[in-house]
C-alpha cells in the first residue's frame, strides 16, 4: 500500500497497540514520540494519514495539527485522553478531521482511518456523482478537487464532504443536524458545534464569505 499511517504518540503501549492493528490491515507506519518529530517524519514519508495525541512533549498536538495544517492537507485524526467539547473544538479549529477519546477500540479506530481515507483525494469515495458548482466555486465530486476563480484550493476530506452536500442543495436550508448526516454519516459524536467550525474554516479557505449564508435558529444554504 503506497503511503503510510504517522502514529504520533508518546506511550509507547498505546503507539504499540495502534501500530500493531493497523499493521494488521495492510497499512504502513511510521511512530514519532514527540511534536517535533512528527514534522521530521511527515517531511520523510509520503504520509496519507496522521493519527495524532494531543498530549505530547515539546509542542503539543493542537500546534502540531495547525503546522501540519498549514504545510499539507493530510488527513489528521485525533487521538486523545481530552473528551471534554472544548478540546474537541479545538481540535476542528486546528484541522483534524476527526477526534476519538482514550480510551479506544483499535477496531473502531482503524475503521476510522480507513473511512477518512475513502474520502481522501484518490481514497475511492464520492459524495454523489459529477461536478458542482457556484458562481466561481467548483467542486469535482470524482477528483475531490475544488477551485475559486480557477484557482485550486486546498481542503480536508471532512471540508470537502461538506461543501459538497451544501453546494448539491443551492438555496435550500440544510440544518446542521442534516448536515451531519449528509457530510459525517454519523461518524463524528461531537455535535452540531462541528458543523460550524467547519463552516467557519470553509468560508475562509474559499474567500467567499458570502456563499454559504447562516439562517439563523435553522442552519445554513448557499446562496446562488
Amino acid at each position: 500500500m503506497k503511503g503510510a499511517i504517522l502514529v504520533v504518540e508518546d506511550e509507547q503501549a498505546i503507539a504499540d497497540l495502534v501500530r500493531a492493528y493497523l499493521r494488521r490491515d495492510g497499512f504502513g507506519v511510521v511512530w514519532a514520540r514527540s511534536g517535533e518529530q512528527a514534522l521530521e517524519e511527515l517531511s520523510r514519508h509520503p504520509v496519507r494519514l496522521v493519527v495524532l495525541d494531543i498530549g505530547l512533549p515539546g509542542i503539543d498536538g493542537f500546534e502540531v495539527c495547525r503546522r501540519l495544517r498549514s504545510r499539507t492537507g493530510v488527513p489528521i485524526l485525533i487521538l486523545s485522553a481530552r473528551d471534554d467539547e472544548v478540546d474537541r473544538v479545538a481540535g476542528l479549529e486546528a484541522g483534524a478531521d476527526d477526534y476519538v477519546t482514550k480510551p479506544f477500540s483499535p477496531r473502531e479506530l482503524v475503521a476510522r482511518v480507513k473511512a477518512i481515507l475513502r474520502r481522501a483525494p484518490g481514497g475511492g469515495a464520492t459524495v454523489g456523482e459529477g461536478p458542482l458548482a457556484v458562481g466561481d466555486v467548483e467542486l469535482d465530486r470524482a477528483s475531490r478537487t475544488v477551485t475559486v476563480g480557477g484557482e485550486p484550493v486546498e481542503l480536508t476530506s471532512r471540508e470537502f464532504d461538506l461543501l459538497a452536500a451544501l453546494l448539491a442543495h443551492p438555496g435550500v436550508v440544510l440544518s446542521r443536524d442534516r448536515l451531519l448526516e449528509l457530510a459525517w454519516q454519523g461518524e463524528f459524536a461531537g455535535g452540531t458545534r462541528t458543523v460550524d467550525v467547519h463552516v467557519a474554516q470553509l468560508r475562509g479557505k474559499l474567500g467567499r464569505p458570502g456563499l454559504v449564508e447562516t439562517v439563523r435558529g435553522a442552519g445554513y444554504k448557499v446562496v446562488p
